[in-house]
């Protein structure tokens, strides 16, 4: 029988099922060929797909218990979407294993391709931080000598170690990660700080009442409306700045940064003018019902002990683009890829999720209708929310 390479696999099919009686997993696996056969003719018959590479070995976990069998079935595919679809939606129509009665149902389809997808480009921005160009003429080397000198001014500022550049002066400008203080090191503006996290340092807000004249740069987007929100209620800010439309500040050129600053508004102006740039990308997760959005319960925040006792996982799942979910004893429910939060069921609510990578609005938003009380990731995208964030 032909095996589907690895390098083919375009698909996983991930399915659950319960059968009412004890079932083994070649029992299982018989009922996928033989409950499926003739079911959707030649070209989609489910021996053959398997011979000639197209199908994958079909993976099982299954437990008995209390005389019933519950469990999981991986179908790998290296077919389109389409085709895909139709073999995942022939497995729901197997109604016995064996003796037993049994329901299965599709929890998702998983793309692949999408998890190579983000480690090719994580990949590239590292090969390229260490690729030289050995053709550059005298111009660019100089440029880049000069640019090298501009970010070696990086410091760090506080308790908290903020990315910053010179800010001793009177005038000092804000703005979100390391990447901005950076990009405006490099172009010649030094008095910068970061906030660097989702949750605003004390550092800025007693920083801030030192300075005359504090500048919000922020980008152009719904994000950069939720930080001014966040900064100007925790912080004394004077101007407002923001780049231009579906720009981020680290991406901004020389000319763009200078634009951007001169069309500051004062923080009472833009609160009074109530603009929001940007907003369309997620207007839908504030227009949604937040009695939907939000359950009334008590969110429960995690303790630094509960950190330290799920600190071995957490370790564990950098660099995977992985999810580790743990119920409120602390217990491990479930390790999977991140592109499986969407859509997934849980028998039991999830206390913590975890993530390796930044949790976006729309991450945040699955894991609250999971009802989840606390989100653990690298970074995260300005979102509105009741659960407790927590920086990784």
């Amino acid at each position: 029988m032909a095996k589907i390479s690895p390098v083919s696999i375009k698909y996983i099919i991930h399915a659950k099922f319960e059968a009412d009686g004890a079932v083994e997993k070649p029992d299982i696996i018989g009922a996928v060929f033989g409950q499926t056969e003739g079911l959707l003719g030649d070209d989609l018959e489910m021996r053959e797909l398997q011979k000639s590479g197209k199908i994958g070995r079909i993976e099982v976990n299954s437990d008995s218990k209390d005389g019933k069998t519950i469990g999981e079935i991986e179908v790998p595919s290296a077919m389109d979407k389409t085709e895909t679809a139709i073999i995942g939606a022939a497995l729901e129509t197997i109604e016995r294993i064996g003796p037993s009665d049994t329901h299965i149902e599709i929890i998702s389809i998983e793309d692949v391709r999408g998890s190579k997808r983000d480690y090719i480009l994580d990949r590239a921005k590292k090969l390229m931080e260490n690729l030289g160009d050995n053709g550059n003429d005298i111009s660019e080397m100089t440029s880049e000598i000069k640019d090298s000198a501009k970010i070696a001014k990086l410091q760090t500022y506080g308790t908290e170690n903020l990315p910053c550049g010179d800010v001793s002066g009177d005038e000092l400008i804000i703005v979100e990660g390391r990447a901005d203080v950076i990009n405006l090191l490099k172009n010649g503006i030094k008095n910068v700080i970061a906030m660097n996290g989702t949750k605003f340092p004390e550092t800025i807000k007693a920083l801030s009442k030192e300075k005359p004249e504090v500048i919000l740069f922020v980008d152009g987007d719904r994000g950069g409306n939720l930080i001014i929100k966040n900064v100007t209620e925790n912080a004394k800010v004077d101007f407002i700045a923001m780049a231009p439309e579906g720009k981020e500040v680290e991406e901004l050129t020389q000319k763009e940064i200078l634009q951007s600053l001169r069309k500051k508004v004062s923080a009472t102006e833009y609160s009074q003018n109530n603009r929001s740039r940007g907003v369309q990308r997620y207007d839908r997760y504030e227009n949604q019902d937040q009695n939907q959005v939000h359950s009334k319960k008590e969110i429960k925040k995690l303790s630094q002990k509960e950190k330290e006792k799920i600190k071995y996982n957490i370790d564990d799942l950098i660099g995977t683009k992985g999810a580790v979910i743990f119920n409120h004893d602390l217990n491990l429910i479930k390790k999977i890829p991140i592109g499986r939060l969407m859509g997934l069921r849980l028998d039991e609510e999830p206390y913590v999720i975890a993530i390796d990578g930044t949790a976006t609005p729309k991450i945040i938003e699955t894991c609250e209708n999971l009802g989840c009380h606390n989100l653990i990731a690298t970074n995260f995208v300005y979102c509105d929310t009741r659960i407790n964030l927590v920086s990784m």
